[in-house]
């Protein structure tokens, strides 16, 4: 079940909402239970059997993080790591392993063919933090395992994120606030979401599918192609986070922010501060700052950087698409920390990094780096036409999204509600009913049965 499904817009969030604010239980522990018990249920929808993995994990973590600041804190830890890292490692990266060692070796084992639990990257990766989190005293362990169950499972961020940190949400799970205001800004925040993944990521997916998947050689279709990735995995994966951040705040939740903007970055490095930031927050905690971060000399940095883009770039999928895109970027930063040249070439930096991170989109979209490779020659023109039918079909056909892509990649919204003045309550009822008309129109695509495919099921 996703967000953008009619099922979970009519019937599962409804009676959710219901019984949460049903004025008969008033308490706390009342509410965590219903979130919890909907939240099971969510993931059980499209994982009945792994559901039990995951309520595995949350046991196991829940009685490592009751020992987790003890004397054997530090064993603790590493349990936890071995037990989260271990079980991502069997049902994420075992057939690869094993593929690699057949090739390498020249040995013929059983290739194990697991399918992959959906959003295991990112609940693994909570219960981590939960249990470092405990060990480091920047929060208490739950004795409660209800409330450990409702962090790990929580179903706004359960499948797709954003990754949320134990320790910006602990005393939320205990203590929280609903109120009309923030229920009201949740539903705002929700609405937005759902538009950029209905009307713009759903659309120019239809152009980045089309042209990646099947064999095109024209230039401008290749540039086209990869334009219109660069905007389906921008719209698709920070609509789906504006729609939990929306949720959390309905149930009473604040999570960080996810996405900022990233595609107006004058640097790569100012790229992944605005991109996937929980998952950027999470490295730099857990992994990059413990091995001494930036205040290091110069060899240790650069092993720092690599460590952290090799995890990056392997967390996103068994593929060594995914380690090859993650050593790009390794190669790319440890140039703009080691040289600072970005801060010398003004606004030419913006041209420079959507000119990366572009070329990483269509490394990243590739199935095998010879595609990549392939893709990437018939960009520069190498063996190709500069334009072709394909080229006028898909702008002829799909220009509208294109543009309102482009154009809602800047910080439009924000503009237009200043220029507004929204804090009076006319435009905010203006604001509201705008929102409200374009959610009908996005709802009129989904019951049509538009093309709706969700990226980040597959991490």
């Amino acid at each position: 079940m996703v967000f953008s499904q009619t099922t979970f817009l009519f019937l599962f969030l409804p009676i959710v909402l219901i019984l949460y604010y049903n004025p008969l239980f008033k308490s706390n522990s009342f509410k965590n239970t219903i979130l919890v018990i909907s939240s099971i249920l969510f993931y059980a929808w499209g994982e009945p059997v792994y559901v039990l993995l995951m309520i595995g994990s949350i046991i196991v973590n829940w009685l490592l993080g009751l020992k987790a600041d003890g004397k054997k804190g530090k064993t603790i830890v590493t349990l936890s790591v071995i037990f989260n890292i271990g079980l991502l490692f069997v049902f994420k990266y075992s057939g690869f392993a094993v593929e690699n060692v057949n090739l390498l070796l020249n040995l013929n084992l059983t290739v194990p063919k697991l399918s992959l639990p959906i959003g295991i990257s990112f609940f693994t990766f909570q219960a981590l933090s939960y249990v470092i989190d405990v060990y480091r005293h920047d929060g208490e362990s739950q004795k409660n395992p209800m409330n450990v169950a409702l962090y790990i499972s929580f179903f706004p961020q359960l499948i797709a994120g954003p990754i949320v940190r134990y320790n910006t949400i602990a005393q939320q799970i205990n203590r929280r606030e609903e109120s009309l205001s923030h229920f009201t800004e949740g539903t705002y925040r929700f609405i937005y979401g759902f538009l950029k993944k209905v009307i713009i990521a759903n659309n120019v997916a239809i152009v980045a599918d089309g042209i990646f998947d099947n064999e095109h050689n024209a230039v401008a279709t290749a540039w086209l192609g990869a334009v219109a990735y660069t905007l389906q995995i921008f719209f698709d994966f920070s609509g789906y986070s504006e729609m939990a951040i929306g949720l959390g705040k309905m149930f009473g939740f604040d999570f960080s922010e996810n996405f900022n903007y990233p595609y107006i970055s004058r640097s790569v490095s100012e790229f992944w501060r605005r991109w996937h930031i929980s998952l950027g927050t999470w490295f730099r905690d857990y992994v990059y700052f413990p091995l001494g971060g930036s205040r290091v000399s110069k060899p240790k940095l650069v092993r720092n950087l690599f460590v952290v883009w090799a995890l990056t770039g392997i967390w996103h999928g068994a593929n060594w698409t995914f380690f090859v895109w993650g050593l790009m970027f390794f190669v790319i930063l440890t140039i703009e920390k080691l040289t600072g040249f970005t801060k010398k070439i003004g606004v030419f930096g913006h041209l420079y990094t959507l000119l990366i991170v572009i070329v990483g989109w269509v490394i990243f979209r590739s199935d095998n780096l010879g595609m990549a490779v392939d893709y990437l020659k018939n960009m520069v023109g190498i063996g190709t036409s500069l334009t072709d039918d394909d080229t006028l079909f898909y702008l002829s056909n799909y220009r509208f999204y294109l543009i309102i892509g482009v154009i809602f990649s800047f910080p439009i919204v924000p503009k237009i509600k200043d220029r507004l003045n929204l804090g009076k309550p006319v435009f905010n009822v203006i604001y509201g009913i705008m929102l409200l008309i374009l959610f009908l129109l996005a709802i009129t695509f989904i019951v049509k049965g538009s093309y709706n495919p969700f990226i980040y099921f597959n991490f």
